[in-house]
C-alpha cells in the first residue's frame, strides 16, 4: 500500500534482529541500574530507552530493503517500538512522564537514522545523482527472485555512466561433415558484474545464443577487467548475437580434410603462455600459477595479440586461464614489468606452437558435467567442460570450469592428474560473476568442492571425452 516490499520471511528476521540487539543493551542497563540505582532513573525507563536503538535499526533496514522514503517507511518502522511500548506502560502503569520518554527515545532514533542515511548517501549522489541505499532493495530482489523491475533499476544506473566501446568477439569452431561439434567463443568481455547482471553469467548466455549448432560451447575469460563489464541485458544480447553470426558463418564445411596443427606447447619453463596453432589461429593461454593470477588489463591483451599476429600471420585467440587465486593479488596493469613479459611470453609461445605444427588430422572429443550448485560447489551452471585435441602425435586438455579463478595450489595437481591420460593438459575457469550471489562474495572454485572432487570429476570427463577426425576453422 505504501509502495515497499517487505516479505513475511523478511518482517520476521528484522523482528528479531531487533530483539537480538536490544538484548545485550538490557543486559547492561540492568547491571548498571542493580550497580548504582542512585544515580539511574526509574527501572521503567530501561525498556522505553530500548526503543530509540530499535527504531533506529528498523528504519535503517526498512529504508534499504523496503522503499527509501522517510515518509513510506515511518510507519512500518514505529510497529515495533510503538508495540512494546505499549507493553511497558500496560506493565508498569501509564503516566505522562514515561509516555514522554518512549517519544524522545523513538523521535531521537528516527533522527539519528535519518542523519546516518543522509551521510551515507552523499557520496553517490554528489557522483551519481542517485541514492545508493536506494539501490538495496533493487540489488536483493534481483540476487534473490531475478524480479525484472529491480534488473531494470540496476541496469538504468550502470547505464548512466557506460561509455561506448568498440568490442573483439573471436569464435573457433570445430566442425565435422554435418555439424559443428564444439565452439569457443571469446568476446572480449568481463562476464560481470554480479549475478546476472549485464554480462554476468555470461557464458550461460552464450552457449544459449549458440544452441545446440555450436556443439559443446567453451567460453573461457578473455583478457580484461571490469572496465569492459555490460551494463544490460540487451548490450549482452548483442555480444551473444555477434557469436551467433559467426557461427552462421562458420557451419559445418561438409568435408573432413587435414589441418596444420601442433600440440599445446610450452615455449620455455616459467613461461607465462602456453600456445597450440588450430588451422589458421593459434589459441594462447595465460597464466602466472603457481603464482597468483588475476585479471590481465585489455591494452596488454590487445597489444599481445597484435604483436603476436604481426609477426606469425596467425589469428591469435588469447585467452587468460584465470586458475590461481590470491585476494588482491595478481592483477597485471599495462606498462608493468610482468605485462612485458607475458607480452614476448605470448609471441614466443605462438612461435614455438607454429614449430610444432603439421599437416594432419585433428580430432577433438568433449566432455561435460553441469549438476553443480552455486551455493554447495562454487560452480556456474556451465559446470566443468572438457576439450580433448590430438594433433601432431600428441594429445592435449582443456579442463574450463564454469567459476571465478581457482584457489591458488590447486592448478598443478589437478594438471598433473590430467597428464596421466594426455600429454598436455591446462586447468581454466570462465570468470563467471554469478557465483558471487551466495556467502562468500569471491566465491573462487576450491573454496566450497574439494580438490580431490574437483581432480577425480576433471580426469573421468577428459577421459570420457569422444574423439573424432574434424576440421577446425576460425572467425573474428
Amino acid at each position: 500500500a505504501l509502495g515497499g516490499r517487505l516479505e513475511w520471511r523478511r518482517a520476521s528476521l528484522l523482528a528479531l534482529s531487533v530483539l537480538l540487539l536490544e538484548l545485550p543493551l538490557a543486559v547492561g542497563g540492568r547491571i548498571a541500574f542493580d550497580s548504582f540505582p542512585q544515580y539511574l532513573p526509574a527501572l521503567a525507563m530501561l525498556p522505553l530507552f530500548l526503543q530509540g536503538p530499535a527504531t533506529w535499526f528498523r528504519h535503517m533496514t526498512l529504508f534499504g530493503v523496503s522503499r527509501a522514503s522517510h515518509r513510506a517507511s515511518i510507519l512500518p518502522t514505529l510497529v515495533q517500538p510503538v508495540a512494546a511500548t505499549a507493553g511497558v506502560l500496560a506493565v508498569y502503569g501509564a503516566s505522562v512522564s514515561l509516555g514522554l520518554a518512549a517519544a524522545v527515545f523513538i523521535l531521537l532514533g528516527f533522527l539519528c537514522a535519518a542523519l546516518l542515511l543522509r551521510a551515507a548517501d552523499r557520496p553517490l549522489r554528489r557522483e551519481f545523482r542517485t541514492s545508493g541505499v536506494a539501490l538495496i532493495r533493487p540489488m536483493l530482489d534481483h540476487v534473490n527472485g531475478r524480479d525484472p523491475a529491480a534488473t531494470r533499476e540496476l541496469e538504468e544506473f550502470f547505464s548512466r555512466f557506460s561509455i561506448p566501446a568498440n568490442l573483439r568477439v573471436r569464435l573457433l569452431t570445430f566442425p565435422g561433415p554435418d555439424r559443428v561439434r564444439a565452439s569457443i567463443a571469446l568476446p572480449t568481455v568481463h562476464p560481470g558484474p554480479f549475478a546476472s547482471l549485464g554480462a554476468s553469467d555470461l557464458p550461460r548466455k552464450v552457449a544459449e545464443r549458440l544452441g545446440s549448432g555450436g556443439g559443446t560451447v567453451f567460453v573461457p575469460h578473455t583478457p580484461c577487467d571490469h572496465d569492459l563489464d555490460l551494463p544490460s541485458r540487451a548490450e549482452m544480447d548483442r555480444v551473444s548475437q555477434a557469436c551467433r553470426d559467426l557461427l552462421d558463418r562458420l557451419g559445418p564445411s561438409g568435408e573432413v580434410a587435414p589441418v596444420r596443427a601442433s600440440p599445446l606447447v610450452t615455449p620455455r619453463e616459467g613461461s607465462l603462455a602456453r600456445a597450440q596453432v588450430l588451422g589458421d589461429t593459434a589459441l594462447v593461454v595465460v597464466t602466472q600459477a603457481p603464482g597468483p593470477t588475476d585479471d590481465i588489463a585489455f591494452s596488454v591483451a590487445d597489444r599481445a595479440v597484435r604483436e603476436a599476429e604481426a609477426r606469425s600471420g596467425l589469428a591469435v585467440a588469447l585467452v587468460d586461464a584465470h586458475n590461481s587465486y590470491i585476494k588482491d593479488l595478481g592483477d597485471i596493469s599495462y606498462g608493468t614489468p610482468v605485462a612485458e613479459r607475458l607480452i614476448r611470453d605470448v609471441q614466443a609461445a605462438v612461435g614455438a606452437a607454429q614449430a610444432a605444427a603439421t599437416v594432419g588430422p585433428l580430432e577433438i572429443g568433449t566432455a561435460a558435467r553441469t549438476h553443480y550448485r552455486i551455493g554447495t560447489d562454487g560452480i556456474g551452471p556451465l559446470g566443468i567442460r572438457v576439450l580433448v585435441t590430438r594433433a601432431a602425435g600428441s594429445t592435449s586438455a582443456y579442463v574450463l570450469i564454469d567459476g571465478n579463478n581457482l584457489l591458488v595450489g590447486m592448478r598443478d595437481p589437478m594438471v598433473r592428474s590430467l597428464e596421466t591420460l594426455v600429454d598436455r593438459a591446462e586447468v581454466l575457469t570462465t570468470d563467471n560473476h554469478v557465483v558471487h550471489e551466495v556467502d562468500g562474495g569471491i566465491n573462487p572454485v576450491g573454496e566450497r568442492a574439494s580438490l580431490e572432487r574437483l581432480t577425480e570429476e576433471s580426469t573421468e570427463l577428459a577421459a570420457g571425452g569422444e574423439s573424432g577426425n574434424l576440421d577446425t576453422r576460425g572467425g573474428a
